[in-house]
């Protein structure tokens, strides 16, 4: 592999990340804010200098090919300034390849190389990606609309050979006149919460409400092409009204306005599911593709993910653990593999621990004169997963940080917060003590894959928590802490395959309880990005109630017991 060529890919806007690769191998990919501790962090000046290249290894080597990737943002205009920086910092072999690509393009790139498709049909479908004037990929009709219109989504017949663009839903500019799934999304999303980042919270609202009680329209759908009713404006700009307090005091009136906002989050989420089926339908008359592969930030949108695996004639659906803008640093690595430099891409997204192993070092160092806590250091598995496993079944709240962190939104195992999912309380103890956040947003459960089907109506892996299963109505009484209102549940399904820890924890809590189900989510704190290093983990444990932190080959618990679940 040391022959193997290296290529960095930089995606330097919205949840601005970076990626580096030698041949089909990747080395690592992870998000701005994963290292700042600001979430959704934007690209800017001085990325590569102060936050990448001190903390990442492998950026001291010569480059092969550097691939880049800006959006709609004005970024773009300090190209001098961005070059001398990546001039200073940077070694580049003497016939580096270089290249900028389109936001979309990358998107694609990020999603279909990666995927287990030779071939498919593959949506994009974000906010706003680049002006026509600077897309990378050809297009007919670019040439027929002004440049400084923005690409708002992109749909493509790709095989290992070629990529075609069939269509693309194109914004003009006008704020008067928003357009597109997206944006349509991120209004209601504005309309209920604000801030960046805040659509999970609509999805996990939506089903609190009735999407029929404002009496909103569907989006109109002809083709690629979403339109957003008047209707929806109007009600969107009675922020008052439908905007969200976490100061609500449960009186007659709050329940009321609570109904309302849930009615909202209904009405907004099943018009977007059905628009997307639509636009899914129309993609496959264009294609005649069994496999669809599915990426941009509306990705997220488990709910929507399955009944487009339920309900439109694709056989197959792929969605990568990081659709969201954070993936495209990833497409722009393979674009340099693949398109500069020649070279088939033979990586697959079979897991997504990509982040950088943490050394045992760090992990030891932060431990170091930690007097307030008990830290215990078991080498076997086995009983390490046992002690965990012990805690769980006591209604204990129980972190794992372990190998590589995910990349994207998702806790897939390597930085969770594990629970007891037999016991609703202990989800409202984690969203109200540890995460302090929304009541009602759902926590996800984490299975064996064997056993899934016994608990989920779902019949394949889904490795990566991007779709939301009915769960079978005779286990969601043994499982209500990760059951949805609407009984529904974005699962985790782990294999033989998978991660040998997370699948040993199941094993061991299943021995115990016969439920091969855990609590999983997230490990941070309010308004903060996943944990990164032991450090972090260490202080994330240290600020929560939580009971136990499992950090392999370490169980670290307070020498002071933190008050109960209940």
């Amino acid at each position: 592999m040391s022959d193997a060529p290296r290529i960095l890919g930089v995606n330097r806007t919205q949840d601005a990340s970076i990626c580096l690769m030698q041949g089909s191998r990747l080395a690592w990919a992870i998000q701005k804010e994963r290292l700042t501790r600001q979430k959704h962090h934007w690209g800017r000046l001085g990325d590569l200098r102060d936050i990448y290249a001190p903390r990442l290894p492998g950026l001291d080597q010569p480059l092969d090919a550097l691939v880049e990737c800006y959006s709609s943002d004005a970024e773009i205009e300090k190209l001098d300034d961005y070059e001398k920086e990546l001039n200073e910092t940077l070694r580049l072999a003497p016939d580096c390849r270089r290249a900028r690509i389109s936001h979309h393009l990358a998107h694609l790139y990020s999603v279909f190389h990666p995927s287990p498709f030779e071939e498919a049909a593959v949506m994009i479908i974000d906010g706003q990606g680049s002006p026509v004037s600077e897309l990378t990929e050809p297009w007919s009709a670019a040439a027929r609309v002004p440049g400084d219109w923005r690409e708002i989504s992109s749909f493509y017949r790709a095989d290992r050979r070629h990529v075609a663009c069939i269509d693309k839903q194109l914004w003009d500019r006008n704020e008067e006149r928003l357009v597109g799934l997206g944006m349509f999304y991120f209004l209601v999303t504005h309309a209920i919460f604000p801030g960046q980042g805040n659509e999970g919270k609509v999805m996990g609202l939506a089903p609190h409400g009735d999407p029929d009680a404002l009496g909103l329209p569907p989006l109109e759908v002809d083709g690629a092409q979403v339109t957003i009713p008047a209707r929806w404006f109007e009600i969107l700009h009675e922020r008052s009204r439908f905007r969200y307090g976490n100061g609500m005091s449960g009186s007659s009136d709050d329940k009321t306005r609570f109904r309302d906002i849930a009615n909202l989050a209904a009405a907004g989420q099943r018009a977007f599911e059905e628009a997307v089926l639509e636009v899914a339908r129309w993609l496959h008359a264009q294609t005649g593709a069994e496999n669809l592969c599915f990426a941009g930030g509306t990705g997220l949108n488990c709910a929507t993910n399955d009944r487009l695996l339920r309900e439109t004639p694709f056989r197959r659906v792929f969605i990568p653990p990081a659709p969201s803008d954070a993936g495209t640093a990833l497409g722009c690595a393979i674009y340099g593999l693949t398109e500069l430099l020649g070279q088939p891409c033979a990586w697959r997204w079979e897991n997504d621990y990509l982040g950088p192993q943490p050394r045992m070092t760090d992990i030891e160092a932060a431990l170091q004169d930690a007097d307030d806590l008990i830290v215990e250091r078991i080498d076997r598995q086995e009983e390490l997963c046992a002690r965990v496993a012990d805690l769980l079944c006591a209604t204990k709240v129980v972190a794992l940080y372990q190998g590589g962190s995910e990349f994207g939104p998702r806790a897939l195992g390597h930085r969770s917060i594990l629970g007891d999912p037999r016991h609703g309380t202990v989800r409202d103890w984690i969203n109200a003590k540890v995460k302090e956040r929304e009541w009602f947003r759902p926590l996800a459960p984490i299975v064996l894959l064997e056993r899934a089907e016994e608990f989920f109506d779902i019949f394949r892996p889904s490795p990566f928590m991007q779709f939301a299963a009915p769960v079978r109505p005779q286990a969601a009484k043994f499982i209500p802490a990760v059951t949805h209102v609407d009984c529904t549940a974005r699962l985790q399904t782990v294999s033989e395959n998978d991660d040998p820890l997370l699948r040993a924890l199941l094993q061991a809590f299943e021995a115990r309880t016969g439920v091969p189900v855990l609590l999983n989510t997230s490990f941070n704190r309010k308004e903060e990005p996943i944990v990164e290093t032991p450090a972090e983990a260490l202080e994330s444990f240290r600020r929560t109630p939580m009971h136990a932190l499992a950090m392999p080959p370490f169980l670290v618990r307070k020498r002071v017991e933190p008050e109960a679940v209940r």
